[in-house]
Order: structure tokens, then sequence, then C-alpha cells
């Protein structure tokens, strides 16, 4: 019988998922067998004639079968990586995107160029915590309210808030947008409010990749027809949480940046609103100040 080496099973789990079309099947490989024999993705190139034992392999064998038929890898190991973080998720939150970590820089060097020193941030519909642990891990002034309307959502957040050493400056609230930071906040006003609300319209969402539609949480997606609904919400008030030099910063989709424009014009509150680019070119982040009156 043959033995079943680190080395056979990198090549036959990307080979295998390969075949099944999966994105990133090396990488996809990597993390799965990491996962299953508990070594860290350069260690499975240093060790690769050590032998996997049997009850191992039927751990991965069904890993790579959920893979092989598009649940995300994240979410079979429960972990992924985040601004270089490693984040835990479930499926009770989205899967952080490479895209979001744009936010997180653009709020970083905001925050950065603030004269006082402790910065204060609202991050709406947090997920699994990944913007706020990013910029407070990065920006060690900053104290940060995190609030998400999911109870389960807020479990995982709490957790990557704990294993990155952050409780003393994230604080996590159960509500919907800024509902509780009104009754459970001694801040009302922010340097900064940061969000990757969903976004996905209807249109979109019939349409989303097998792996994020029959998987992800449809509340952190879906957005109503246009998928504006939040970005409605979250702008009308936004103004009242921000210090008179405050900005308002949002992750949004591909098609939507000169909808959310029009919306933050048309609130007058307002000034310099921006529009940035992500690395496929396209629209990804709207930042704008707040108009001190």
């Amino acid at each position: 019988m043959d033995t079943w080496t680190i080395q056979k099973l990198l090549n036959w789990v990307t080979e295998y998922l390969t075949g099944k079309g999966i994105e990133s099947p090396r990488l996809s490989a990597e993390l799965l067998l990491s996962h299953t024999v508990g070594l860290t993705r350069i260690e499975l190139y240093t060790q690769f004639d050590r032998p996997v034992p049997p009850e191992q392999l039927d751990t991965l064998r069904d890993l790579v079968k959920r893979a092989g038929q598009n649940e995300p890898i994240a979410y079979l190991v429960g972990r992924t990586e985040f601004y270089s973080l490693q984040i835990n998720v479930t499926p009770d939150c989205m899967v952080p995107r490479p895209e979001t970590e744009l936010l997180v820089e653009r709020a970083i060097e905001f925050l950065r160029t603030r004269r006082t020193s402790t910065q204060y941030v609202c991050d709406l519909c947090t997920g699994s915590g990944c913007i706020a642990v990013a910029i407070a891990n990065n920006f060690s002034d900053s104290r940060i309210i995190a609030t998400d309307v999911c109870d389960a959502a807020l479990a995982v957040a709490a957790g990557n808030v704990k294993k990155h050493q952050l409780s003393d400056r994230i604080n996590l609230l159960c509500g919907d947008l800024f509902d509780p930071v009104i009754s459970g906040l001694d801040v009302n006003e922010f340097d900064l409010i940061v969000s990757n609300p969903p976004y996905v319209s209807t249109a979109e969402y019939e349409i989303l990749d097998k792996n994020v539609k029959d998987y992800e949480p449809k509340k952190a997606l879906f957005a109503g027809v246009n998928g504006l609904d939040i970005y409605c919400r979250v702008i009308e008030k936004a103004g009242q949480f921000l210090k008179p030099d405050g900005a308002l910063m949002l992750e949004i989709g591909y098609a939507q940046g000169r909808a959310v424009k029009e919306l933050l014009k048309e609130n007058g509150e307002f000034g310099e609103i921006k529009i940035e680019k992500d690395f496929h070119n396209n629209d990804r982040i709207v930042s704008a100040s707040k108009i001190s009156t």
C-alpha cells in the first residue's frame, strides 16, 4: 500500500481542485493540508516526505470534497489572512476580501494625519471584525466602536479582538448601524466612520459565484433592489456622529461610485468626496469629509 506523504497529497489535492475549477488550487491545497496536519505552509515544503496518518487522511478527504463543491476554503479551515493578520471566520460572517484592505489602508492614513492623540473610530457592519482589528493593530492611538446587527457575527469578531489582544481598544456593540451607539456609548462623535456594508443588488445577487451565494450569509451581502439601501441609511445619520473635521469612508460595489457620491452630495453635510479604484481598476472606496459649520 502506498504511503501518502505531504508532497503526494499536495500534488493530488492541487490536481483535484484544478479539475473542479476551484480558484487558486495550489494555495487552496496548501491551506487545507496545513490545517489538517497542523503545519504552516512553509513547513509543508520542509517536510515533503512526512507520511500522513490515516485519521488525518480521512479529515483531508472530507475537506477536499467540500472544497470541490465550492465551499469557501476560509470556512473549511476557520480562518483567513487579512492585512497580514490571521482572522477567524465562520459562515456567520463574510470572508474578508483583499479589496477591503484598501479601506483599512486609507483609514490608517487618515488617522495618522490627525493632531490629537486618541482617535475615535466607528466601524459599522463589522462582521468578523477584520476592519476594526486591522486598524487598531496598526494605529495604537485608536479607540474603536464596532457594531453589527448579527449576534453570531459579533461572537466571531469578539474572538478576533481577543486573539489579537485588542480588547482594551475595541468595543463591540450589537444593533442596527448607529442604534447601539446612541444608547451604549459615552463618546458620540467620531474622528472616522468606516463601513463595508452589504451592497449587492437584486440582479447581482442572482448571478453571484456559487461559493459566495451558497455559503456566505445573505444578510451580509444583499442591500435591496439597487444595492444602496444601507448606504442611504448610513449617510443619513453619519453627520450626527462625526466631529466637525471627521470623515466617512465606505467600501462600495464596482458600479456604485456615482450613485453613492450623489447620495453624499444630496445629504449636504459632506465635502471633498473622493472615489478610489482598487487593484482591478473598479470603484472601491468612497471617502468624504464632514463640512465644518
